[in-house]
């Protein structure tokens, strides 16, 4: 590299600084590059070593910007982009059919925690041993429990010492379901019947409630009839009130008007609906002159209403019916008490057997009796009629009564 100095020596050549050394100040600020021929001032072996703004000064311009490398370059591929599912029809469906089973669970579970119970059902010295099919023993009584003085008067519920005091039962049944394809039976027993009571002597049947509860009213039961029952049910009158209220009243095809001395209540002949006072007035009327055979024509009016609460409750209209359903939901576990033995699937069972009694798919008889007074059972026709049951065989013609 040849290197001048521009100074008073008249252009005296100066030697060229040693690689790597540092000119002096005076020589720094005179140097200045002399090209050669064909050669660039920016020439590297001509520039001279210099200031940071020198060496700025005679960089070499930058290399020219290039844009970012495609991805199909220098990168690997990317992932495509995550496609959303779409819920099909199957996924929404099975989706629903997920959240009524939890709905189902959730009722079940709510039902069995909430149903009040009590031991009816207890093993004793010479209890009859379980035969075919499944025996409920179902009982109706005159308890006013939760019922206000208001209530007990708009229900026409009547005197609780009138009535000769302690709880009673307006209703005594035996639903039977056979094991086989026999058709399922409510059998009603009328409350004045005349039968054993252990250690009570002989009295009416519904006198082992009063005397000792449904621990001592099923065994009654069991004695008179020699069936084993199997599960035991019990609704009073304020709860039977709440759930025919509950469902919105309950459809009836009353043939005459009916005007019961005893309660007061008037129900009028025609297809209507009975709400929870005219209901309960229906099964418990038998003072009146479309009941001539008093407790005979109760009964049956008793399995005729069961009949259509029954496939009123089973029915779209209550089940799919918010405004229905939800209300028996919160009225049902008060209103009913099983054994502590039993379960909600079996009282499922009762229910889908006992639908059929409005379309006659149920039998539906009273235990024979000797004359209308209904205090003494004929002893050889109610003998066939517990057999045939005990049995799981038909029941005879003979031995129906309604």
């Amino acid at each position: 590299m040849v290197m001048t100095y521009r100074g008073d020596d008249g252009g005296r050549r100066m030697p060229p600084p040693r690689p790597g050394g540092r000119p002096r100040d005076h020589q720094r600020a005179q140097m200045m590059p002399l090209p050669g021929r064909g050669q660039s001032p920016y020439d590297e072996r001509t520039r001279p070593m210099g200031t940071r703004e020198d060496e700025r000064q005679y960089a070499p311009p930058p290399p020219p910007r290039r844009d970012p490398p495609r991805p199909d370059e220098d990168y690997p591929p990317s992932r495509p982009p995550r496609r959303r599912r779409r819920w099909s029809f199957g996924r929404i469906l099975l989706t629903l059919v997920l959240v009524f089973v939890v709905f189902l669970a959730g009722i079940w579970v709510y039902l069995e925690f909430s149903i009040k119970r009590v031991d009816a059902l207890t093993d004793y010295s010479g209890r009859p041993v379980a035969a075919s099919g499944t025996n409920w023993l179902i009982v109706g009584s005159d308890s006013r429990e939760g019922l206000t003085a208001e209530d007990e008067e708009r229900l026409a519920t009547g005197d609780v010492a009138a009535a000769g005091g302690g709880q009673r039962t307006d209703t005594i049944m035996v639903a039977h379901i056979p094991d086989n394809s026999t058709k399922p039976t409510l059998l009603s027993l009328p409350r004045d019947s005349q039968v054993k009571i252990p250690g009570h002597g002989t009295n009416k049947i519904n006198a082992a409630f009063s005397l000792g509860g449904p621990t001592l009213l099923a065994q009654t039961v069991e004695g008179a009839t020699g069936l084993h029952i199997d599960h035991y049910a019990e609704i009073g009158f304020g709860g039977f009130a709440k759930i025919v209220d509950a469902i919105g009243g309950v459809d009836m095809c009353i043939d005459k008007d009916m005007n019961d001395t005893m309660t007061g209540i008037s129900i009028k002949a025609g297809c209507q609906s009975l709400d929870g006072r005219s209901a309960l007035g229906f099964v418990r009327m038998r003072h009146s002159d479309a009941t001539p055979r008093s407790d005979l024509d109760r009964v049956a009016n008793q399995r005729k209403f069961i009949g259509a609460l029954v496939s009123q409750i089973a029915s779209p209209g209550t089940l799919l019916n918010p405004f229905h359903f939800f209300p028996l939901l919160g009225s049902g576990p008060d209103a009913l008490t099983m054994d502590s033995g039993d379960h909600v699937h079996n009282l499922a069972g009762l229910a889908i057997a006992m639908r059929g009694i409005s379309s006659g798919g149920v039998v539906t008889t009273t235990v024979p009796v000797t004359n209308g007074s209904a205090e003494n059972w004929d002893a050889k026709k109610s003998k066939q009629l517990f057999d045939a049951l005990k049995n799981d065989t038909e029941i005879p013609d003979s031995v129906i009564v309604n």
